[in-house]
């Protein structure tokens, strides 16, 4: 006997915490501003299909159209708080582009000293294949020993592109010894493409998280069943205003982040020269002598090069036009300098980097609240 839909039903349904399957929301139909928003039509409708999406997922979904919500910062971090009271396994998903964009800062406090750490190191296919993976893993645990983490191993994947995935999964089932398993990591690191690619090897189900290039997509924890009875469970990115898809229209956002793997465009440069990142960044190389820099940034995504004199009057020019995607809304860049002294990397947070050698002065341009910041050199 099937269950008649009614207001009614679907009320004492929502009393009872329904959530979006995408998401990870809980389902209302009190406000469309808020998250978990349904027209109590359509919502008859999904439960009745058993394709429980709110609007807003099924817009991203069907539209790819983003809608904004109102939660904070603070509410990201208040859901990873409730698991350093539980005994659990945390998987820290990374982005290996954006190392340092993708940092969560003071993870351990947020998720228990006490519980074990796998990194997952994302998107390594966008990584030039010549790179050396053990060296890799190398250079990543250095940079998350600086970030005060131990992890229990390092892994290296593409979510996208998943070869190693039943690896990864062994690794996962070694290592939680029958706990619950939290995926955590940054907005945009491929946290729920990576648990879609579980989900489907597992299951045969398809993308039933959504997902998207937009930050904040999750918006709250998302429980999957695992065969022992725990359970594998997406939470919320943190988001991180520093990094430069804060700062780009939805249709730039295309252009700037990459999607195959990287083709490193290498430079001869004098003192004294510029490189345009777009419009959206910028390189100088003050002083020092004459040397080679390398460039990493998504493969259709223009550099131009021109002279130091006259660099700020030729983006103010031509911004938006030959410099393109710039900023959605028009702004000034501002200046970071550094002297190196050891090969390097100047990062442009969530765009790309740029190789340099040891013995010279540089600096690199951002919007207004885009870090640019210098590592040691990754390649």
């Amino acid at each position: 006997m099937t269950t008649e839909i009614t207001d009614e039903y679907v009320q004492e349904q929502l009393n009872e915490g329904l959530r979006c399957i995408g998401c990870g929301a809980l389902m209302q139909v009190e406000d469309k501003n808020k998250v978990g928003y349904l027209p109590m039509s359509a919502l008859k409708k999904s439960i009745s299909s058993e394709e429980l999406f709110c609007q807003r997922c099924f817009r991203l979904r069907h539209y790819n159209e983003i809608q904004p919500v109102e939660l904070t910062d603070d509410d990201f971090a208040n859901l990873l708080h409730q698991i350093s009271d539980t005994k659990v396994l945390i998987v820290y998903v990374i982005d290996v582009f954006d190392v340092t964009g993708s940092a969560i800062s003071g993870l351990p406090r947020f998720v228990g000293k006490d519980n074990p750490i796998l990194v997952v190191a994302n998107k390594v296919d966008l990584l030039p294949k010549l790179l050396n993976k053990n060296r890799l893993k190398n250079w990543l645990r250095a940079e998350l020993k600086a970030q005060g983490i131990q992890p229990v191993d390092v892994f290296l994947t593409s979510a996208t592109r998943p070869k190693n995935l039943d690896d990864l999964l062994g690794t996962i089932d070694d290592l939680r010894d029958g706990r619950d398993v939290f995926v955590v990591g940054v907005t945009n690191v491929g946290k729920s493409t990576l648990i879609n690619q579980i989900i489907k090897s597992r299951t045969g189900i398809q993308n039933l998280i959504t997902t998207s290039r937009f930050p904040g997509t999750t918006l709250d924890r998302i429980e999957i069943p695992l065969e022992d009875g725990q359970q594998l469970i997406d939470t919320p990115g943190i988001i991180k205003r520093d990094q430069m898809a804060h700062v780009l229209t939805d249709k730039d956002l295309k252009f700037a982040l990459p999607k195959n793997e990287i083709k490193p465009r290498t430079y001869q440069l004098n003192p004294e020269q510029t490189i345009f990142i777009g419009g959206l960044a910028r390189f100088d190389f003050i002083s020092g002598a004459r040397s080679a820099i390398t460039a990493y940034f998504e493969n259709n995504l223009n550099l131009h090069r021109t002279k130091l004199i006259g660099a700020d009057d030729f983006y103010e020019q031509h911004a938006g036009g030959l410099l393109v995607p710039a900023p959605s809304q028009p702004q000034n860049l501002i200046k970071h300098e550094f002297s190196i002294t050891e090969d390097s990397d100047i990062v442009f947070s969530g765009l790309g980097w740029i190789s340099v050698p040891a013995g010279i002065k540089v600096a690199g341009w951002a919007p207004k609240g885009v870090s640019v910041l210098i590592r040691k050199a990754m390649i």
